[in-house]
């Protein structure tokens, strides 16, 4: 009876530890993608980190030089028993401009590109459709150029990095602000179309983000994913 016990409570564990579901973005510069995902319940981490790249273990300054091929791109940690995949997609459409391939408001280069990176088949479609959705909503002037491509690999960035929008509020606004992000997004989703979940100021992110952090950290520990397999220099951007 107690080896039964003991095997049942080794399968429970393996299921709860199975839940949760990954998605990987790419949005132009990464400490602002963190945010809005950040704000969403069951949403359980986000990471910043390279994707799309050839080098192995690439460093911020290779991905910044351009020289590596990987964009900066956030992964998503979620429980898609709390938010859907589509729900992810929706926010990340509406946090990013698709109709520019060059780079993402002041960050030029293929580094800031946009991407969906898919892990399965399902999200494939899933990324696919959507894309296909917003190509023929008519909401836009012009064609969507986001690339929706495999997951080969996604290395985490420098620690220092991660959580920027808390760690370093006054210089991620300073960034923010100078960079004109959310003035592209209103311009593009409309001042009250964009959904809750998006960043729309710093007094809010910054409450929002810390009421989640706490509430994450009494829950059970949630480790950073290894490496399983960004921002270049900008006159308005300060040095990083």
């Amino acid at each position: 009876m107690e080896g039964a016990v003991t095997a049942l409570a080794l399968i429970a564990l393996s299921l709860l530890g199975s839940v949760h579901a990954r998605a990987t973005f790419a949005g132009g510069c990464f400490w602002c993608m963190e945010p809005p995902f950040d704000k969403i319940p069951g949403v359980v981490s986000t990471t910043s980190g390279y994707a799309g790249g050839n080098e192995v273990n690439p460093t911020y300054e290779q991905v910044a030089a351009g020289v590596t091929g990987h964009a900066e791109v956030v992964q998503v940690v979620f429980d898609p028993g709390k938010v859907s995949y589509e729900q992810l997609l929706d926010v990340f459409w509406r946090n990013i401009d698709p109709l520019d391939g060059a780079g993402q408001f002041c960050d030029r280069g293929r580094q800031y590109r946009t991407a969906i990176y898919y892990e399965d088949d399902a999200q494939r479609r899933a990324a696919l459709a959507s894309r296909e959705s917003l190509e023929t909503s008519g909401r836009l002037r012009g064609p969507v150029v986001t690339e929706i491509a495999p997951l080969k690999a996604f290395y985490p960035a420098e620690e220092y990095h991660q959580d920027f929008y808390i760690k370093s509020f006054r210089r991620y606004w300073s960034y923010r602000a100078g960079c004109g992000r959310d003035r592209r997004l209103r311009e593009l989703w409309g001042p009250s179309d964009r959904p809750s979940s998006s960043v729309q100021s710093p007094e809010e992110t910054v409450s929002s983000a810390f009421e989640t952090q706490k509430t994450r950290s009494t829950g059970p520990t949630v480790m950073r994913s290894p490496c399983l397999s960004s921002c270049g220099p900008s006159i308005l951007r300060p040095p990083r």
